[in-house]
């Protein structure tokens, strides 16, 4: 085969196989949405939402730490002076019992960064 014919075969070869991954890659908002739905158990995002075992995480993006009526928070989160930023977040979602020792969060963190900040995305797009 001449060697253009080889390159782009190849050129092929790997559009070929990066293709289903592009086509699956979604916005940051996007992809934070389908990892939320494992926090979604728990947690709501929809506006005027009843609490569940954790609080409603719209407009979490600059609350203030253990702020949201109506939520039963453990002491240890009470005690933080804290606002959710987006670093507070990452920390958070990275091991809350790591930055909140006491917390009455079960879930243990996230340790893929890209999923933390897909989720950091979407929780900024869920505001009131």
């Amino acid at each position: 085969m001449p060697n253009h014919i080889t390159k782009l075969a190849l050129v092929l070869l790997v559009a070929a196989q990066t293709a289903p991954a592009l086509a699956q890659a979604a916005s940051p908002t996007e992809a934070g949405r389908r990892v939320f739905q494992r926090c979604a158990a728990c947690h709501s995002v929809d506006a005027n939402a009843p609490n569940r075992f954790g609080p409603n995480l719209r407009g979490v993006v600059g609350r203030k730490a253990a702020s949201l009526p109506g939520y039963n928070y453990s002491a240890a989160l009470k005690a933080q002076k804290f606002t959710w930023t987006e670093a507070q977040l990452d920390k958070w979602l990275k091991g809350p019992r790591t930055l909140v020792p006491g917390t009455n969060m079960p879930f243990t963190g996230l340790s893929d960064a890209g999923e933390r900040r897909a989720v950091i995305a979407y929780l900024k797009s869920q505001m009131p």
